[in-house]
């Protein structure tokens, strides 16, 4: 008698533990549908990748930092010059959003579709400067001093792939210097590598921005905006990024008056527009 009770209780215990499954997981599977979709589709809202311009690397850094300890969302780096990294972005490259040196290669993304087009911003406007390492044997007073006999090599950024090199560039030009200085012009391939030269004495000067000369480090001379295109930098979320919503987050903070102040502490100006 007991064997026989025994065994049908155990089927529809056997049966309900089957039928409770049953309607777990497809309740599982829709809240994780749902909550991609509430995120614009992010798969991991705690770390994003950023490709940045090299003139960035200090000030973005910190930045970073400090949008984590608010968020909890860590910001990944990509530093190099801003053609490169478009044509990386080009390429597929899984950035989650590009900050540009300047605004042009992130308006050709946009007309190619590759980024959201409410998020495309102006975020900074860098300035150039003449700068000389501590200890050098060379002191300038002028941008003019250049074209002494002592000063031998003059670091530059490609002006083709950095703007803060097309920036200098226009400057000499307009200074009326460019000819008499291009044979002593050493290469950088972007902003960072164009420091190091001068850094390491495998140049005398270079130009690069100011956010990237800290202070009492060396001398320099800040450059004429009027000499040159203004150096605007835009930013944008890519379109195929999975976590558009912590992208757009860190853009906002970029924008951001805390954002704003901390970019303006190493020597950019204030953006004018806002991320929607």
């Amino acid at each position: 008698m007991t064997t026989t009770q025994a065994q049908p209780l155990s089927r529809r215990a056997a049966f309900r533990a089957l039928v409770c499954l049953m309607l777990l997981v497809p309740i599982t599977i829709g809240c994780g549908t749902g909550q991609q979709q509430q995120n614009g589709g992010q798969r991991d809202a705690t770390e994003i990748n950023v490709g940045a311009a090299s003139n960035l690397s200090d000030a973005f850094k910190e930045l970073g930092e400090q949008f984590k300890v608010r968020t909890g969302i860590r910001v990944v780096y990509s530093f190099g010059a801003t053609a490169d990294l478009a044509k990386q972005i080009e390429q597929g490259a899984p950035f989650d959003l590009f900050a540009a040196a300047d605004v042009e290669h992130v308006e050709a993304l946009n007309r190619q579709g590759l980024v959201l087009p409410d998020t495309l911003v102006v975020y900074a406007r860098g300035q150039l400067v003449l700068w000389t390492p501590a200890g050098s044997r060379v002191q300038l007073a002028r941008i003019e001093d250049i074209g002494r006999t002592e000063v031998e090599r003059i670091s530059i950024a490609k002006p083709d792939v950095a703007p803060y090199g097309r920036a200098a560039v226009e400057a000499l030009m307009a200074l009326n210097l460019w000819k008499e200085v291009e044979s002593k012009v050493v290469y950088g391939q972007n902003v960072t590598q164009t420091k190091q030269y001068a850094a390491t004495g495998n140049a005398d000067v270079a130009f690069i921005p100011r956010s990237l000369v800290r202070e009492g480090e060396g001398q320099s001379i800040a450059v004429d905006e009027r000499l040159h295109q203004p150096i605007n930098q835009a930013l944008a979320v890519i379109k195929s990024s999975g976590k558009q919503t912590a992208a757009r987050q860190f853009a906002q903070y970029v924008l951001s008056p805390e954002g704003q102040a901390l970019l303006e502490r190493y020597g950019y100006k204030k953006a004018v527009a806002s991320v929607k």
